[in-house]
């Protein structure tokens, strides 16, 4: 017969996992170069048992949104780093949203320009750029700013801290704590961690997993060097020093192709051996 303390353990475990829907910064990019790691912009699913959290939602947004079909009826929450196009431009073709039965949480910041999140999303979708206006969208949608620290919570155990990490494009990072697991998700150039002074410094403080861009650099379409992305390097360092046990870059640069992706990994895992880049489809489990 189980003790007390393992029933209490066992009432505890709880299924974490992250699945990379979409990698890719600025555009899609299908094609031969791209079959491995994938062309669609950035979409990452955080399962915690029933719970679906949704970070970004690029072009893979919509792969997403189709696998979702078969779980019906879906809540879910999506978190938005910014409006930019890459980030959003699988909204639309979200088909979940269009289907009464659903619920979805949908959060992020004002834009620069004082526009709140609900105005951006709804704008991409009047003509003549798109058939349908975002009133066609059939679910529940509830809208969330986000314009200082914020913490929400999910369920009885799941706790999500957002956090402005630049003005520039008024980018948002999110922290999400489930029991012991801490998942940080970082996805924007600019972010980075190379001082105290950055308030990612202390978000990513402990994380079993974090979650930055990858490197962008290019001149004229041809990837620089890796020994010249410093930004980089020094998040890489920094991240050991702040005790982050995890690191999975994505966001690609739509001119970098597999093979060069496969060039950046095995370099970068020289620095930190327990980092990856991310693939569309992969899935990478937390659970205790």
């Amino acid at each position: 017969m189980p003790s007390t303390h393992d029933v209490q353990e066992e009432s505890l475990a709880v299924s974490v996992d992250v699945q990379f829907w979409g990698v890719r910064d600025q555009i899609p990019t299908p094609g031969e170069d791209t079959v491995r790691y994938g062309g669609n912009t950035s979409c990452v699913e955080l399962r915690i048992d029933d719970h679906c959290l949704v970070f970004d939602g690029g072009t893979g947004l919509r792969i997403l949104g189709n696998s979702l079909l078969s779980r019906m009826p879906v809540e879910a929450h999506l978190f938005f780093t910014h409006c930019h196009w890459d980030r959003i431009q699988g909204f639309p073709f979200f088909v979940p949203a269009f289907i009464p039965i659903n619920h979805f949480h949908i959060y992020g910041a004002n834009a620069s320009n004082g526009s709140t999140f609900q105005q951006r999303l709804s704008k991409q979708m009047l003509g003549p750029n798109f058939p349908v206006p975002i009133q066609v969208m059939q679910s529940k949608l509830e809208f969330h700013d986000l314009n200082d620290l914020n913490k929400c919570h999910i369920g009885d155990d799941i706790v999500i801290e957002s956090c402005l990490l630049n003005d520039h494009h008024r980018s948002v990072g999110y922290r999400t704590t489930v029991h012991d697991k801490a998942i940080v998700y970082a996805m924007s150039p600019d972010d980075c961690l190379e001082s105290a002074s950055s308030p990612l410094f202390e978000f990513a403080r402990n994380a079993d997993l974090l979650m930055l861009a990858a490197p962008r650099a290019t001149s004229a379409g041809v990837p620089l060097a890796l020994e010249s992305s410093d930004r980089l390097h020094h998040n890489i360092k920094t991240a050991k020093d702040v005790g982050v046990k995890h690191i999975i870059l994505s966001l690609h640069n739509p001119d970098h192709s597999d093979d060069y992706l496969d060039h950046i990994e095995s370099k970068l895992q020289q620095l930190f051996p327990n980092l990856n880049l991310a693939r569309e489809g992969m899935v990478v489990p937390l659970s205790p």
